[in-house]
């Protein structure tokens, strides 16, 4: 729905308070739960090769979510605004890094992962109904060159109708888009709980649970993390640790997009901080739980070499075999649903938030009649389903990939680095703000964010060391931000917004967009 302007003497449209606890812990859970809890366990094992250190990898991307959460926390309380990381970043470090975060969520963090979900549901969509196919073309790939293609497969068709339907329902209104998201959320967590149950119960190896047990420690991995390194050293399963977190924190990622619609959120001081501590604790333990059902119905050879990384058919076939694949496809396309939702509900708001702050496109600061920023909506629909069309070829093997999976290869060090940014943010605020109110502050502060910093500095500089070729083109991707935000910051700089889409704290960093430090000491 196009987003309307007030004209003069009306009110404008304005953000609602629809959100209450429960909604917002559903947001939570419901980005964080896709595809990947079913499915990156098979790399994570090839690489550490023990049941202990693969559930140690799984302990450490759950340390490192909650203490992020407790952090973010305390930075929603503060700036219980429209915006989230990106308000955060802008107000504790200046306007240009919260635009560059902003700029790669929209060009790739986002919509990206919005795209690679679509295509996740459209693939286990297939395997209940062949048709749906990336081999299926209504538009056979036409070559860009001999690396890159355009195609529109069935599977394609199927992800862009998936974020088009999404999408219009999120613009009829925020009631709408909670409860796509509050039944998906309690469906897909009901089916990674009977998952769960399948293999603690009915799959359960009492052997092989005792074999894991006894050797569990032990590392047997079949991959190398670099050429020559493996996790049989120490110094390569420090780094394995390292490169394994790339698959569980994206598996992970996406806790904090609550903060995005800070605005709609009741008692948002209260909420924001809770939702984020309950959802990602929850998500945790039932991460965990399920790593360890794979573990106790399946060997960790039977794990590594799941067909197309698919563990979690793989286990449910143990006990279905006729229709264990249809019924985890089900839970999938559940789960994928939902998480899609609460990503496209959630990025909008960011986006919105920009706009305010004259760094998008103006139509984004503006909400329809319906109270929703639809002008956000659509752009971020849009752009997510091109991101669906490009491939890449793969002329060794004649095979098709999609274009957005290496872009999210190569943001997962750049989105990791702007959450290290955030967090050290914390510390910024509290010495350069200490009378600005904390309705909630961080647990364990200064040691919990400190530990972050580090775990995350170290993951950060081993990606770079030993994945570079999917860690620079990430940082190259946020810094081409840099000329977008001369031109749309010299915009802002000209011309006001009108007055009643304009938040005073908005203002106030529109005066300092120019500066590098708007803090300095």
């Amino acid at each position: 729905m196009p987003s309307q302007s007030p004209s003069a003497g009306e009110t404008p449209p304005q953000q609602r308070h629809h959100l209450r606890l429960f909604d917002c812990t559903m947001i939570v859970m419901g980005s964080m739960i896709g595809s990947g809890i079913f499915i990156v366990s098979a790399d994570m094992v090839r690489l550490l090769g023990s049941p202990g250190w693969l559930l140690a990898a799984w302990v450490l991307t759950g340390l490192l979510t909650v203490c992020g959460a407790l952090v973010y926390g305390e930075l929603a309380g503060m700036f219980p605004h429209a915006g989230g990381q990106y308000v955060f970043l802008r107000e504790a470090w200046s306007p240009l890094t919260g635009f560059l975060y902003g700029w790669t969520l929209f060009t790739v963090i986002q919509t990206g992962t919005i795209a690679a979900v679509a295509v996740a549901f459209a693939k286990f969509a297939g395997v209940l109904l062949p048709w749906f196919s990336e081999s299926n073309y209504l538009v056979s790939p036409v070559h860009l060159s001999s690396r890159y293609a355009l195609s529109l497969s069935t599977a394609q068709a199927t992800a862009i109708a998936l974020i088009a339907a999404l999408t219009l329902i999120n613009m009829r209104g925020l009631q709408y888009g909670k409860l796509v998201q509050n039944v998906f959320t309690l469906a897909k967590t009901g089916g990674l709980i009977g998952l769960i149950l399948a293999g603690c119960l009915a799959a359960w190896n009492p052997e092989g649970a005792r074999h894991h047990w006894q050797h569990f420690w032990e590392r047997h991995p079949l991959a190398e993390v670099a050429p020559g390194l493996t996790a049989e050293s120490a110094w390569g399963l420090v780094v394995a640790l390292g490169v394994a977190q790339v698959g569980s924190l994206f598996s992970a990622d996406s806790w904090h997009v609550i903060s995005f619609a800070a605005e709609e959120v009741e008692q948002p001081h209260r909420n924001l901080p809770l939702s984020m501590a309950l959802g990602t604790l929850a998500v945790t333990g039932l991460y965990l739980l399920a790593n360890i059902a794979y573990l106790g119905g399946l060997s960790l050879l039977e794990i590594a070499r799941a067909p197309a990384d698919r563990v979690g058919t793989e286990l449910l076939s143990r006990v279905f075999p006729a229709w264990g694949a249809r019924l985890m496809s089900l839970v999938i396309l559940v789960s994928t649903l939902g998480c899609n939702n609460g990503l496209i509900l959630s990025g909008a708001r960011a986006y919105f938030a920009m706009a305010r702050d004259g760094l998008f496109f103006r139509g984004a600061a503006r909400l329809s009649a319906e109270g929703t920023p639809a002008f956000g909506l659509l752009l971020q629909g849009l752009w997510s389903s091109l991101l669906v069309l490009p491939r890449t070829f793969d002329e060794t093997r004649q095979t098709y990939g999609n274009l957005y999976g290496d872009l999210l290869d190569y943001v997962v060090s750049a989105a990791l680095m702007f959450y290290m940014l955030t967090i050290a943010g914390l510390f910024r605020l509290r010495r350069h703000r200490p009378a600005m109110p904390r309705p909630v502050k961080a647990w364990g502060f200064p040691w919990l964010p400190a530990g972050y910093l580090l775990g995350a500095g170290a993951i950060l500089a081993i990606l770079i060391v030993y994945r570079p070729a999917s860690t620079w083109p990430g940082l190259v991707l946020v810094a081409s931000g840099l000329p977008v935000f001369l031109l749309w910051n010299r915009r802002a700089l000209n011309s006001r917004l009108p007055a009643s889409f304009v938040h005073d704290e908005t203002a106030s960093a529109l005066e300092r967009a120019s500066r590098e430090d708007p803090y300095p000491d």
